[in-house]
């Protein structure tokens, strides 16, 4: 395997900004940071990586890898060393042209950069921290920096290279430590477990020092993620939902990424994927791990191992309702903010505006509707003041029909619900408008 000759920086941009687009990179940065008026750019909490800010700006990430080349072969990476591809790598120089005269004429907000492993990881790792230290210091570069990690390169080097990034992330590749065997043979748990231990470690020893020094350089203020290929490998939802749980609880991830798998080579491991990569089942995961997040779940209680995947033509929460209906309705004006999160419909800031609001007085469903409450989904779980909006039927099979009337429906080929045709419309004890019958995400 040789590194292609003669190649300009904008042919190297062209093969390795390609070859990065399997690597998931964060949606938004997680870090303000101002410039110092020294240097070039700063740091926005909004977003990066074609995300959109909250005044609808579109915000972008220079995303390359440094090399495409690799000295590992595993099965489901295009960039493995026993596939015939066009092999190049940039120097820490032209990586620091490109970031510059990006961000100069407005394309960029920052940069992602991750890499194959050119000799060994260290090696590898050196070139990784050789450009960002002449980005920051000898470009003067402000911006948003995200890198990944190589697992294998001294813990020294992983810690100087935090210093001089905003985020890190080391990819955990596969759900389980038997499918990373079967398919990244070079690769191990706990190779990949160790560097995400030490960003851990140092980011908490750096608060510590914070907590003294106020201008005490930061240790990867925007903490670490990782990412997982999903549909590659036998695991159900469960299994992998429990992982991210696990990585969340016991190293203080920001983020866990699932990515559909994309058959980018052939391999007799690989599954054929007849319908596609699995993009509706990456979105279900997506979010449920919003839930673990952000509304006080746990992987058990959206799966199990009878119930191990989940329903495709529902999304992770009003599947869970459904399957609790002895806890609805919730009585608006008197549930605690737990109890609203857990309402299809109701989010975090939602349900802060309902406990802020009903000190005031008994609100009723058209403030929940000025309070962000996606109605059309919610008016089956809530009351307000012992009433509901419509007189619904608290039953699985009539809740279930009109939910499933919606905007987000299952894949055509498996759209045809038989056992709908079971569900009587003229049962109902009254009419519901028709815009209310369709659901949202929430």
């Amino acid at each position: 395997m040789r590194l292609a000759e003669g190649k300009s920086i904008y042919e190297k941009l062209e093969i390795l900004s390609d070859a990065a687009k399997y690597d998931v990179a964060c949606t938004s940065s997680g870090v303000d940071r101002g410039g110092s008026g020294r240097g070039i750019g700063n740091c926005s909490a909004a977003g990066i990586c074609h995300s959109f800010s909250a005044d609808g700006r579109c915000i972008s990430l220079l995303k390359i890898l440094f090399t495409n080349e690799c000295v590992f072969d595993c099965r489901y990476c295009v960039n493995r060393s026993s596939n015939d591809i066009e092999r190049v790598a940039f120097t820490p120089e032209e990586v620091c042209r490109l970031t510059i005269e990006f961000y100069r004429r407005n394309y960029i907000e920052g940069l992602f950069l991750s890499s194959g492993v050119l000799r060994n990881p260290a090696y590898t790792m050196e070139l990784l921290y050789q450009t960002l230290r002449k980005l920051r210091q000898e470009y003067h570069f402000e911006g948003y920096i995200h890198v990944k990690v190589i697992p294998g390169a001294p813990q020294e080097l992983i810690e100087r290279t935090g210093f001089l990034a905003d985020r890190m992330s080391v990819n955990l590749e596969l759900p389980t430590a038997e499918s990373l065997r079967r398919l990244a043979p070079h690769k191990s748990r706990q190779r990949i477990l160790t560097p995400m231990r030490q960003v851990q470690l140092a980011r908490r020893a750096n608060k510590n020092e914070l907590a003294v020094f106020r201008n005490a350089p930061q240790f990867v203020p925007a903490g670490q993620s990782t990412q997982m290929i999903i549909g590659a490998t036998p695991e159900n939802d469960f299994q992998i939902l429990s992982v991210a749980e696990s990585l969340y609880r016991k190293f203080e991830l920001k983020r866990v990424f699932y990515s559909a798998f994309v058959q980018v080579t052939q391999d007799a491991l690989l599954p054929s994927l007849p319908g596609g990569p699995p993009f509706l089942r990456e979105h279900r995961l997506y979010q449920a791990d919003w839930l673990l997040r952000f509304y006080g779940f746990e992987a058990r209680e959206l799966l199990s191992e009878a119930h191990p995947n989940f329903n495709v033509f529902l999304d992770p929460k009003c599947d869970w309702a459904l399957a609790h209906l002895e806890r609805f309705p919730v009585e608006i004006n008197r549930a605690d903010y737990d109890t609203l999160l857990r309402v299809p419909g109701i989010g975090p800031k939602s349900a802060r505006r309902i406990v802020r609001a009903r000190r005031m007085g008994s609100l009723d469903f058209p403030d929940l509707k000025k309070a962000g409450v996606v109605l059309k989904r919610a008016i089956y779980f809530i009351t307000c003041s012992g009433r509901q909006m419509y007189p619904l039927k608290m039953e699985e099979d009539f809740i279930l029909r009109n939910l499933l009337q919606s905007r987000e429906t299952a894949p055509a080929e498996t759209a045809t619900y038989r056992q709908l045709s079971l569900f009587d419309a003229g049962q109902m004890l009254g009419p519901v408008p028709p815009q209310l019958l369709q659901t949202g995400v929430q």
